[in-house]
Order: structure tokens, then sequence, then C-alpha cells
């Protein structure tokens, strides 16, 4: 007898009984389904303490096996969902998500792939997709670019870029300790992503410039930013980028971003786009399509899937024109991950040269899921849609005499408020009315703040949103004034 055969078998974390966990899987498969099918009867909803106490994981020493937890999962977590699958959820801007990518996410999670690098059919879908998106957002062919979290982490990665374009390789070992005072310009009320990466990249937040917005175009101050750039010369700083918005987060407008391509040629900065979900009205129709004209032009681009392409949580896009300084302010090749030039080692470029991320879960696969099974002009429909139900929503708006827009519907963003008819605090009556009918299940809304007043706020990124979703959530605004 050898020493093998009187050794107990090794734990694994496989079932059992795999024809017992098949049925408790095709059983939470259907549970998921049916959650779709039914999702009007499924909006956001208070978390209450019986589900707070069923997922307390207690000492966590003994595993309660497939069975209970396909329950748990269908029972318990399912119905919590943060909302953004239901057809009136308008709030802050997030994805919908869609059932192409659902079946993408079980293959991902089956392959447990790694996609910081190596040679395996995951990382040749990434780089497809990412061809994709350079093809129709008009960057160069040989244009470089990596899935990340979200255009949060997208602009960490596009700003680390322009840095080291601006100051030289040396930035990467030497840090910022005697380089000279670099700074860059955002139209007011662009996103705070721009603020957090500034201060990642170690130029601070404050040298991030804000110039205000020019408000017959919605977009930043063209002339305002030209003089800013000349005045911070003068003062000795050093200007390396303007970073234009296609669809500002609060009011969802669009700087003027071919006008800001042109001054960046000539002044010699990096011209990075914000566009988290704006840049997409580039498969819309007219006159959406060209709210977002110039970003062709580009050196950076950092844009959202999990938004308003429909992909489920969380992926984003680092677009960069210049392979090169992308590469350079990246890659690191210890020994450990040598270039190997064949074999499993192989598949040169890695994307963990392009990016923070070493480990790499295979986001790519659900964005090529709904590319491949929808489309660029289902897509574009998508987008369209609910540019008019933002429009939609603007005109009923207009015709209550209740209620009163504060900004123009630009694209898929309306910013609307009470009308001031002696209210104490209108203000605090707007937030009041967004809570309520979140609490009630009637539609979700958000609040934000234009001209230092608090104002019901709606996003339109969901592809199951139609004309009567719209007219039943301006109607419960308004019931809910004369309740």
């Amino acid at each position: 007898m050898s020493e093998s055969d009187t050794l107990p078998a090794p734990p694994t974390l496989d079932p059992e009984d795999w024809p017992a966990y098949r049925a408790a899987l095709h059983t939470l498969v259907d549970a998921c389904i049916d959650h779709l099918v039914d999702i009007r009867a499924h909006p956001w909803r208070p978390v209450p303490q019986s589900m707070i106490d069923e997922v307390d994981l207690g000492d966590g020493q003994h595993g309660v096996g497939f069975i209970d937890l396909a329950r748990t999962l269908s029972e318990q977590i399912l119905p919590y969902h943060s909302g953004g699958t239901h057809p009136r959820f308008f709030g802050w801007v997030q994805g919908t998500g869609n059932t192409a990518a659902l079946m993408a996410e079980l293959v991902a999670a089956t392959m447990n792939s790694n996609c910081g690098g190596r040679d395996h059919g995951a990382v040749y879908v990434e780089r497809a997709v990412i061809a994709w998106c350079a093809e129709h957002f008009g960057f160069p062919a040989d244009a470089s670019g990596v899935l990340v979290t979200g255009t949060s982490q997208a602009t960490v990665v596009a700003l680390a870029t322009a840095r080291l374009q601006a100051l030289g390789a040396e930035v990467r070992s030497r840090g910022m300790s005697g380089a000279p005072r670099l700074v860059m310009y955002a139209a007011e009320g662009a996103h705070h992503a721009l603020i957090k990466a500034a201060e990642l990249i170690g130029i601070g937040s404050q040298a991030v410039h804000a110039i205000p917005l020019e408000p017959a175009s919605g977009g930043m101050n063209m002339q305002l930013l030209r003089a800013r750039i000349a005045a911070d010369r003068r003062a000795g700083e050093v200007p390396f980028c303007v970073a234009g918005t296609a669809g500002s987060v609060d009011r969802g407008g669009f700087d003027p971003l071919g006008e800001i391509a042109t001054l960046c040629k000539a002044e010699g900065l990096w011209f990075h786009v914000d566009g988290a979900f704006g840049a997409w009205t580039r498969l819309a129709e007219d006159p959406w399509r060209g709210l977002a004209a110039g970003i062709d032009q580009a050196d950076s681009l950092a844009v959202d899937f999990h938004k308003w392409m429909s992909v489920q949580y969380d992926c984003g896009l680092a677009l960069i024109r210049h392979e090169r300084a992308h590469r350079a302010a990246f890659a690191a090749r210890p020994a450990y991950i040598a270039v190997q030039g064949a074999g499993l080692g192989g598949g040169d470029p890695w994307f963990c040269d392009y990016g923070t991320d070493l480990s790499r879960g295979f986001r790519a696969l659900k964005v090529w899921a709904t590319l491949r099974a929808y489309g660029s002009r289902q897509l574009g429909a998508i987008i369209t849609g609910n540019c008019r139900m933002a429009a939609l929503m603007g005109r009923l708006v207009e015709a209550s005499a209740e209620l009163r827009l504060v900004e123009k519907v630009w694209s898929n963003v309306c910013c609307f408020t009470v009308v001031d008819d002696g209210c104490a605090d209108v203000c605090a009556l707007n937030t009041a009315i967004v809570h309520q009918l979140q609490m009630s299940g009637e539609a979700v809304f958000s609040t934000t703040s234009i001209g230092g007043r608090t104002v019901i706020r709606a996003a339109m990124t969901n592809h199951r949103t139609t004309e009567a979703d719209v007219e039943a959530a301006i109607a419960a605004v308004r019931a809910a004034l004369s309740a």
C-alpha cells in the first residue's frame, strides 16, 4: 500500500452532489428571470431588519450548503436591489443592466479569468471591445485602452498619462518633488472624479481651475478659459490639461469639445474628455448625436459602460490616443511577470501595463455580449429614446402651473422645482417630495443644487422607461404637492 492510499481526500469547494447543485442553480436562474419579467412590481424599497438579520454571518465557521444559499439569494438578497432596474428610476445616473450581459456574467464567473495579462481568450475579448470603442469614438486604430471600474478610475489613468506627457517618464520615480506647478481646467460643475484624480496623481485639488459656464450653451465659457490660461502662465504656473465634459452630471450639459480641442492644440495642452454617460450620444440620432462633436480629437476619454450602455456594474474605459505615453505611465514587469514571448506567459501587451491593477476580472465579456447581442443601432435607439423622454418630462413640467424648469433639457437630464408660491422653504419641499416618492415606490428622483437651491433632478438612462412612466412620475410629483 502506498503512502498516498492512506491519506484522506483533500478538501474541495466543488459540490458533493453536482445534480443537486445544477437543480439549485436552475431554480435561482429562474428566480432572476422572473424578477426581471415582473420588474415593474419591484421598485426600490427600504431594507428591513429581517433581511439584515438573515445576511449576518455569525461566526462563519460552518457553511449552509447550496440549497439554503440559493433560497437566501432569491428570497432575501434579490428583492432589495438599488432600484436602477425599475422603469421609473430616474435618480443620479444609474444604468439598468441587460439580459445579454446577465448571460455573460455567468460565463465570466465560470471561467474566473485574470485579465491582468497572459495569453488566453479573455484578453482578446477585451482588445475587441477597446477596438470597437476606438472606432466609434473616432480614435486612431493604434489607440490604447483599459477597462476599469468606472470613469473615476479611468480619469486617474488618463491624468496620470497626461502628467507623464507633461513632465517626462522620470516623474514615476522622482514624484512631484521639484516639479513645475501643473494646473488644469474644467467647467464649473464638472464631476468630482477630476478633483480626486488630481489629488491622487499629486498635483492637488487646487490645481483644478473651474471655468464658469456659458448660459446660452450650457458649456464651458471659452473666452474665460483662454483668459485663465494666459493669466496662469504669467503667474508662473504650467497649464497641462483641459478636461471637457460630455454630459455634466448635474445638468446633462456639454462643453464645446471641438473648440477645446483647437485651443489645446494651439496651447500644447492635453485634451481629456469626461464622457461618463454623455459620450454615448455618439450613437444617438440627431440632434443629440452632435452634442459630443469634437470628442474624436481628444487625447484621452473616460467613459462608463454601466450607465447609458446598460451593462451591469461595474465597467468603465480609459481610452488613450497615445499608446506609448499610456504604457510608459504604468508599465512595470518585475521578474515574476517578466515578458515570456510564448506560452501562457506570453500574449503581450498585458493590460496591467496600462493601469493600476494586475489582478483584473473579465469585465469585457459583459460589454462584448451587449455589443454582440444588440449592436450599436439598437443601443443608439435606446439613448435617443432616453433623450426624448427627458424632453417630454421638460414639456410636462413647463405645462404644469405648480412646477418650473430650472435648466434647459440639453440631453437626458431634467432639473425642475416646485414653484415658489409662498412656501417657507422650497428646497426642503423639493427634497421631501423626492423622499416621499422613493418610499412609496412611485418613482425615484434625486436632488442637486443649481443656483444655490435644491432642485428635483431626473436622469434618463433606463431602457425600460416609457412615456407612460414619465407622465406617471410627474403626476406623482404634482399629487404629492396637493396631498
